[in-house]
């Protein structure tokens, strides 16, 4: 027959003072789920990058390479091709995706760059390019088939191919409302640039990348009302974008349970 151990162990000194209370900590996602490589979404995204910087090839090979250079679908075009090579090998390599904010500013100059260019450009008179109305008139053969492919890719099928990689092939809920306002920084810069270059260049009809900043053709107020009311949709955009991205599920698929879950607080 055994002894019961006793409840209460005597002589045992009573140590002073309070517990220490442990401070609340989360763990990332990392310490729980292993990170998954993604061979498909890196080879999309590689496939995209390479279509957006052969359609600005293109571009820059067919007219001027300054004039080309200075178009913001050009611009959002090449930022879109960095933005998606390190994407593909973030998820090529099993790493963690790059920023919302970076990604989220990404698409929104792209996809805001093709509105522009279809609801303001594509019917202008005469059409609108960024080589210039006469650089691919004569082209025939090869290259007239590369000029007459590279404006659809660049102001439609490259667009439509990031929201794409956006909605399917990354993760949810990383850009924030305040982000929105940061990102107009650029578009607001862009367009003092092309107010000053057509103010400051000689009496040239070349010298406005867009029809509607022709101040000679519709006058000051026109041009600052119209680039006022782009920033205000482009920035009705980015809140529509952020919503999105806050209520669409995730479609990116996580590792392999470890056996235990972590809940905050831990620590």
């Amino acid at each position: 027959m055994t002894t019961p151990i006793p409840r209460d162990i005597p002589d045992l000194p009573v140590i002073p003072g309070r517990r220490p209370k442990l401070l609340p900590s989360s763990a990332p996602a990392g310490a729980v789920v292993p990170p998954v490589r993604r061979p498909l979404a890196a080879a999309y995204r590689l496939l995209l990058a390479l279509a957006a910087l052969a359609a600005v090839t293109v571009e820059i090979l067919l007219g001027s390479p300054t004039r080309v250079l200075s178009h913001f679908a050009v611009q959002s075009t090449l930022l879109l091709a960095v933005v998606t090579l390190a994407s593909a090998r973030r998820s090529w390599t099993a790493r963690r995706p790059l920023p919302g904010a970076l990604t989220g500013a990404t698409l929104l100059y792209v996809v805001g760059a093709a509105l522009v260019h279809h609801v303001l450009l594509a019917d202008a008179t005469p059409a609108f390019t960024t080589t210039g109305p006469t650089a691919t008139a004569a082209l025939t053969g090869p290259a007239g088939t590369l000029a007459a492919l590279a404006p659809p890719t660049l102001h439609t099928v490259l667009p439509i191919a990031a929201v794409l990689d956006w909605l399917l092939l990354s993760p949810p809920a990383r850009i924030r409302l305040a982000h929105a306002p940061a990102w107009l920084l650029y578009p607001t810069a862009y367009l003092a640039f092309t107010l000053a270059r057509g103010l400051f260049l000689p009496a040239d009809p070349a010298r406005h990348l867009y029809p509607f900043q022709d101040t000679d053709l519709h006058g000051y107020q026109y041009v600052l009302g119209v680039s006022l009311l782009l920033l205000v949709a482009l920035y009705c955009l980015a809140l529509a974008l952020i919503t999105v991205d806050r209520t669409r599920p995730n479609p990116v698929p996580l590792g392999a349970k470890t056996g235990f879950r972590l809940q905050p607080p831990v620590g």
